[in-house]
């Protein structure tokens, strides 16, 4: 099977998690668009959709499906959302879209963060996809420089701002072994809005689409 086959049936699994009368998290990028377009076929009866992304918002709109403002909802039972890498402590790296902020906030604001993926996503550790870091435009050159300090190698995403007017650095050769003080040396940065490692608001489960079916994990701890 082919990757895109993989992520398909990952999301199309994604559906048994969503329950009539739910406000359902919605992520960005080529793996949520395939569980936007298979909420699009299932037209379960739920309250709503919160996007992560202005892109997701009009997919989902231009499939006749609510979207809800995060504002509005208060916390969500469910956001469902794709990923660069995932280890096996249920980290994730993710911002290859560049929506890693607001993608953070809704997995924040959900009880159940549900990650779905092909299977060539699955890491021992974190630390070969490049880590996007969501900078203020002013502080660009500035934070740059914090990264390189941290053993980083930081490039500028080309011919891109985020919804929130921002801008990228996408940073390789980062030490990850522990992911979650390097995400908090990162965030305390001036000038950084947030970076793509989700160690604090880890996943609680993964759908991983493989060529024997989608494998299932669910994070106890969580």
């Amino acid at each position: 099977m082919d990757t895109d086959t993989l992520k398909r049936l990952a999301a199309e699994a994604a559906l048994d998690y969503i329950k009539p009368g739910m406000v359902v998290g919605v992520g960005t990028g080529s793996t949520s668009n395939h569980f936007i377009d298979a909420l699009g076929k299932a037209k379960i009866a739920v309250d709503g959709y919160v996007p992560s992304s202005l892109g997701t918002a009009a997919r989902l709109q231009a499939l006749g499906l609510r979207v809800l403002e995060l504002n509005d909802t208060g916390d969500i039972p469910i956001y469902v959302d794709g990923a660069d890498e995932i280890d096996p402590h249920f980290r994730l790296i993710k911002g290859g879209g560049g929506a890693l902020t607001r993608e953070k906030i809704v997995a924040s604001a959900a009880h159940r963060f549900l990650v779905i993926a092909d299977q060539s996503k699955d890491r021992q550790q974190l630390g070969k996809f490049p880590l996007a870091v969501e900078v203020i435009p002013f502080a660009q050159s500035f934070v740059a420089r914090q990264l390189v300090k941290l053993g980083g190698n930081p490039t500028l995403r080309q011919h891109f701002t985020t919804d929130n007017g921002n801008v990228i650095l996408d940073v390789i050769g980062l030490d990850l072994t522990d992911p979650l003080a390097m995400e908090s040396k990162i965030n305390s940065i001036p000038g950084v809005l947030d970076n793509g490692i989700f160690a604090l608001r880890r996943a609680d489960i993964v759908l991983l689409g493989s060529p024997d079916g989608v494998l299932r994990r669910s994070n106890a701890s969580q």
